[in-house]
């Protein structure tokens, strides 16, 4: 029999690899001689460049640059002097998890320190790059990055301006005289799951800016900025920014490389299965087990499960799905197409203790699958 493990993280419990090794552990206990692939995914969130590492030969590139609120850090990302391509998670530069619950600030967070991950893996000789944009700290549209890389944005009275959410407001002209000419070589991919435009009740600053640390009076300012962004980005390159798909994502990052990297937005997901092949190693596979922290709706918003599960629909192989938690009617798993389906909890017990145990319940909760299907 044929297994295709591919979940994603536990997060804070268990890594994609991690959760293959627990489930491989169980389906060996039941049948010892099955064929077991083991491919773990993620979206393009926290995380993704450790799943890029299973499927790329590259090395991690260190570099000293600046946290959201331009204090020094260090990044990393993963390069491929192979194929000239570089893996970068805007997080590791300019995400929340680098500050405390406290420091939350979109205001005056900035991307910039994304930007210099980009520089240095453009001055390595990067060709190709893939842009993880989960978890970022900022609402700055990525002027941040965009100053890194040389781009100026200056004010009514031509003062370079900070490269802050709290500035877009302020933007009156875009400087190009100091960008690389190299950067324009790079071919920019943003691993991107949501659709949300620049501004606006669905954009940037009134969807995201609160979980990042604005207020109801920030977020207004937040948004009056990005709808300026817009104006002077519109005139000078004659396009309509507010029609990008997911141009909000990441406070407006989408834009940000969309328009001055030419990037494309893509699904993380499917940027993920295309580098592992996904889609030729699944062929034949009796059952495809996949999992996450916590299986519910929005595991249908371009998450790995519903990727695993678009895949595994075109080539008719059924779907065990193995999660921390199941949050799903009856109606709702018949809908997704997921065959069998189970929490793998097997007692009331705290957070920190269900994580402690995740291992140990995954291994069990994969047995008792085995043995269902014996």
């Amino acid at each position: 029999m044929k297994f295709v493990i591919a979940p994603d993280k536990f997060k804070g419990s268990l890594t994609g690899i991690e959760f293959c090794d627990a489930v491989e552990e169980g389906l060996l206990k039941v049948f010892p001689q099955a064929d077991i692939i083991k491919i773990p995914l993620a979206d393009g969130g926290d995380g993704t460049v450790d799943v890029i590492k299973n499927y790329i030969h590259g090395t991690m590139v260190t570099v000293s640059v600046n946290n959201p609120h331009f204090k020094q850090v260090e990044a990393s990302y993963l390069y491929s002097d192979e194929t000239k391509t570089a893996f970068i998670e805007m997080a590791e530069a300019s995400g929340l998890k680098l500050l405390d619950a406290d420091d939350f600030d979109c205001m005056n967070a900035s991307s910039y320190g994304t930007g210099e991950l980009i520089a240095d893996c453009v001055s390595r000789g990067a060709e190709h790059l893939i842009l993880g944009i989960g978890g970022s700290a900022t609402n700055d549209a990525g002027i941040g990055m965009l100053t890194a890389l040389g781009f100026e944005f200056f004010d009514v009275n031509k003062q370079l301006l900070k490269p802050i959410g709290a500035n877009l407001i302020y933007i009156d002209h875009i400087g190009t005289d100091k960008v690389a000419k190299n950067l324009k070589k790079l071919k920019v991919k943003v691993a991107c799951d949501v659709t949300n435009p620049l501004y606006g009740k669905d954009g940037a600053a009134y969807i995201y800016a609160a979980q990042k640390g604005a207020n109801e009076k920030q977020i207004v300012a937040l948004d009056l900025g990005l709808q300026q962004f817009a104006r002077v980005v519109n005139s000078m390159y004659a396009i309509e920014v507010q029609s990008i798909q997911g141009g909000g994502a990441a406070g407006g990052m989408g834009v940000g490389v969309s328009v001055f990297l030419n990037g494309t937005l893509a699904s993380g997901i499917e940027l993920i299965k295309e580098l592992a092949d996904f889609d030729t190693q699944i062929k034949d596979a009796d059952w495809i087990i996949t999992g996450e922290g916590k299986l519910d709706l929005q595991s249908l918003s371009g998450k790995t499960i519903q990727g695993v599960l678009t895949a595994a629909h075109k080539e008719k192989i059924k779907v065990a799905a193995l999660c921390g938690v199941v949050d799903l009617s009856i109606a709702a798993q018949e809908a997704l197409g997921i065959t069998y389906t189970t929490a793998i909890l097997k007692e009331i017990t705290t957070i920190e203790e269900a994580m402690a145990t995740s291992t140990d319940n995954l291994v069990f909760a994969a047995y008792n699958f085995a043995r269902c299907i014996s």
